[in-house]
């Protein structure tokens, strides 16, 4: 799950002197990082030589806050349909939204709609390569312009996600995990433990991400098996515990999230607009299900029409 936070990776940069008092060097963390991602990498399509910017991009939209598994399938039947940006800004977005299937959080869909309609009016249909352009697409915040620029155009960028900041944390910092939310100091610890020169950095951007997601996971960290165990200062200083704050898992049954995908399911299952009594099937506690309902419409994710009907956004 990628974390975003408003400071670019400029002004992280412009304060690296500020990150003090690591247990561990960043320099000795590459080379073990680097050799362990060449064999043992997850082999993924939006990693493959020949996948370019826009499928790594709708890869880091898709990734945001759901696992691989769940997000290969739709990723494999969006490439398909829309191969290019120019594919998916002809069509409506309620379209994009349709095709978001399962993967929850749906407003990605329409962000995702959005930004290939600004790339094809101001990139010529293209994925920019210039990081500040990156930005300044829609839905496209610092960690997702970061990933895009490092591993599709192997830029020197520090791609902070859950993971890289776990493996930094607890390598560099000898803590169990990191702060619960992203922080500017996440950013600066990032910068600071980037390769020097950017085909290096771009490889070891991925690695460090696929480190935390294989090995240095969350609950049960495989520390036998990683490759900087020996270099790890948390490992070094006996595996404390994390003694923070309580780290709440994301719950699911009768929320509001589960009911506006059980809406969003009906809608995206009709091919014309559908009357509001059928939505009212959807969920048996009304005021629920309005909140649910008026959400989603503020949201953009559904169109009220009149009569009583609703569909997806034209």
């Amino acid at each position: 799950m990628p974390d975003r936070t408003e400071q670019t990776a400029h002004e992280a940069h412009s304060n690296i002197g500020s990150v003090q008092d690591h247990s561990g060097s960043p320099s000795a963390l590459h080379d073990p990082v680097l050799a362990w991602y060449a064999v043992n990498k997850r082999e993924l399509p939006w990693r493959e030589p020949g996948a370019g910017a826009w499928a790594v991009m709708v890869s880091e939209f898709m990734l945001q806050q759901t696992p691989v598994n769940r997000v290969l399938p739709a990723y494999q039947r969006w490439l398909e349909r829309w191969p290019k940006p120019v594919d998916l800004a002809a069509e409506a977005p309620g379209e994009a939204v349709r095709a978001w299937d399962r993967l929850g959080y749906p407003r990605r869909a329409l962000r995702l709609h959005a930004a290939a309609q600004a790339i094809v009016e101001r990139h010529g249909g293209e994925v920019p390569d210039d990081h500040a352009a990156l930005l300044a697409l829609p839905g496209v915040g610092t960690y997702t312009a970061a990933a895009i620029a490092s591993f599709a155009f192997g830029q020197r960028h520090a791609v902070v996600d859950t993971n890289v900041r776990r493996v930094l944390a607890r390598s560099l910092t000898g803590v169990a995990q990191p702060s619960i939310s992203p922080t500017a100091a996440d950013q600066r610890l990032a910068v600071s433990a980037l390769p020097a020169d950017e085909p290096t950095a771009a490889r070891w951007a991925v690695a460090s991400m696929e480190l935390g997601a294989l090995i240095c996971t969350a609950r049960t960290p495989r520390c036998a098996d990683c490759p900087i165990r020996s270099d790890c200062a948390w490992v070094r200083a006996g595996s404390p515990p994390y003694d923070g704050p309580p780290r709440r898992g994301q719950t699911y049954e009768g929320t509001d999230r589960q009911v506006r995908g059980r809406l969003l399911a009906v809608l995206r299952a009709a091919s014309a607009p559908v009357p509001k009594t059928e939505l009212d099937t959807c969920w048996p506690e009304p005021v629920q299900r309005e909140r649910a309902l008026d959400g989603l419409v503020a949201d953009g994710l559904v169109e009220p029409l009149s009569r009583g009907r609703y569909r997806l956004p034209a």
